[in-house]
């Protein structure tokens, strides 16, 4: 039947013209019956079936958002590292960033699921109207083809971002090493990441472009300090001073629950011409391995200059400048 006309025979699944049609015998009263019933119903029932379509996608997408909610790191250390931190940082400001970022994911998630369904469903409509959509599906389909070669870095930045922040890759507040650069993430987006790294330097870095990332600060971290010594000196008593040093930061209760595990004295970890080195290690909680590290070393030099035993150190080398001009020369402080 042409668009909006009303002679004709009808449609094949025209019930409503049919039924008129059969009823009083005239052929313009069913199709106007079609149209005043049976077009309407029919383009109800294509509203309805759209709203459910979309309700079960934006429940799905719920779902997932609630999944990506709970990070993949702490889910895997559930009766392990999370028990032994006896839920001492319950609500950190990562998860917090974490949360959110989940559910800024679902919002773009749930308005892309809303505007693919209502172009359908419209589609649909225009058909059952008796509209020509092959125009529609064809320029549709050649606007999608000019976005996909016209933006195909936009559209790698956009999934890479999307499947990180589901993966849980890292998070504002994480320290990682993203290969071209390191340092702390301060923003996390669809298409780009934020990160400062030591120098205070930002960086700006395509979802895209990253391929790896070296996490410092998700799930636990461990703090490994080298202590050289001269060979003279007694390595069995350096252990055992670097073991009740360790120990008793441990049992520290300013730093209780920082330090996961027993301290390891590993022992002489290398030794060169210039000494022995001797290695102790430390479990932590995520990004808390530096600052551990630098109260175990003050806690070892103290320790160390109180039992008598010499630590082997590299005379520093800076620059002056000469006298006669010639430029800056080297001198041991």
């Amino acid at each position: 039947m042409p668009f909006l006309s009303l002679s004709g025979s009808c449609d094949e699944g025209a019930n409503v013209c049919e039924w008129t049609l059969e009823a009083t015998g005239n052929q313009q009263l069913a199709n106007l019956a079609d149209w005043l019933v049976g077009k309407p119903l029919a383009l109800a029932g294509l509203a309805l079936f759209g709203l459910v379509v979309r309700w079960l996608l934006h429940k799905l997408i719920d779902r997932i958002v609630s999944s990506a909610e709970t990070p993949m790191s702490e889910r895997m250390a559930r009766g392990t590292v999370a028990e032994k931190l006896g839920g001492k940082f319950p609500d950190s400001p990562g998860g917090t960033r974490r949360v959110q970022r989940a559910q800024t994911i679902g919002s773009l998630l749930k308005s892309i699921v809303s505007g693919v369904v209502a172009a359908i469903v419209l589609t649909m409509m225009l058909s059952e109207l008796g509209a020509n959509i092959g125009p529609i599906i064809a320029s549709a389909g050649i606007l999608g083809v000019a976005l996909g070669f016209g933006a195909q870095s936009l559209v790698k930045d956009f999934l890479s971002g999307i499947f990180m922040i589901f993966e849980d890759q890292y998070g504002v507040g994480d320290m990682v090493d993203l290969g071209t650069t390191s340092g702390t993430v301060e923003a996390v987006s669809l298409r780009v990441t934020r990160l400062r790294d030591v120098n205070g330097t930002v960086w700006y870095v395509r979802n895209g472009e990253i391929l790896r990332v070296g996490n410092k600060s998700q799930n636990w971290a461990r703090t490994v300090l080298d202590v050289s010594v001269p060979f003279g000196e007694d390595l069995v008593k350096v252990r055992r001073v670097l073991g009740e040093v360790a120990g008793d930061l441990w049992r520290d209760d300013d730093w209780s629950g920082l330090v996961i595990e027993q301290p390891e004295v590993l022992g002489v970890q290398a030794f060169d011409s210039n000494g022995v080195v001797v290695r102790v290690t430390m479990k932590t909680a995520p990004s808390e391995q530096f600052r551990i590290g630098r109260a175990l070393r003050e806690r070892v030099i103290a320790r160390f200059d109180h039992e008598g035993i010499e630590m082997f150190t590299t005379p520093r080398v800076s620059a002056a400048a000469a006298d006669d001009g010639e430029g800056p020369v080297p001198h041991e402080e």
